[in-house]
């Protein structure tokens, strides 16, 4: 089963923070960007709580409350494909968790999208990138999914500023 991403750019909400997420069956890793859109930073790591068939848990929660304090206009979910674009077995958690956000969203009256990215290798450089700054695998599990989060949303923001770059450059 071939998956689509979405594509920056594409119904960009213009100036402000992002939020990038990266989902996993156990921790869903954060990260915001600056107000500019430019630069992707580590925020958190959430401990994931909610299943296929349970309401929505503390963990959507947290995560709404990190849109609230980052007042992101754009939600960027990573989309775990394999290097063929196939859907990997996390792909549906991804779209959960990403389903469960818009619709709380949606419900509250705001108009926040959440967008899924194309994530193929970021927990792959994520963990070079730490191992390569000191960090022990032990440490590194602490953080890998924000770094990965991170990744996703740098990944964005370059592409979406290679689509706009008069607003980068005004």
């Amino acid at each position: 089963m071939k998956v689509t991403p979405d594509t920056p750019g594409a119904d960009d909400p213009g100036p402000g923070r992002r939020i990038g997420l990266d989902v996993g069956t156990v921790r869903i890793g954060v990260a915001a960007s600056d107000r500019d859109a430019r630069l992707a930073m580590p925020v958190e790591t959430v401990a994931r709580e909610t299943g296929f068939k349970d309401r929505d848990k503390g963990d959507i929660d947290r995560l709404l409350e990190i849109i609230d304090e980052y007042d992101a206009v754009e939600v960027v979910v990573g989309l775990p494909r394999t290097l063929k674009g196939h859907g990997s077995v996390s792909v549906k958690h991804a779209k959960e968790i990403a389903f469960r956000l818009h619709r709380r969203l949606s419900n509250a009256g705001r108009s926040i999208p959440v967008r899924m990215a194309d994530e193929r290798l970021t927990t792959v450089a994520a963990t070079a990138a730490l191992r390569a700054s000191g960090v022990s695998e032990k440490d590194g599990r602490k953080v890998i999914d924000q770094a990965a989060a991170v990744e996703i949303l740098q990944s964005w923001l370059d592409a979406r500023a290679a689509d706009n770059p008069q607003e980068l450059h005004p």
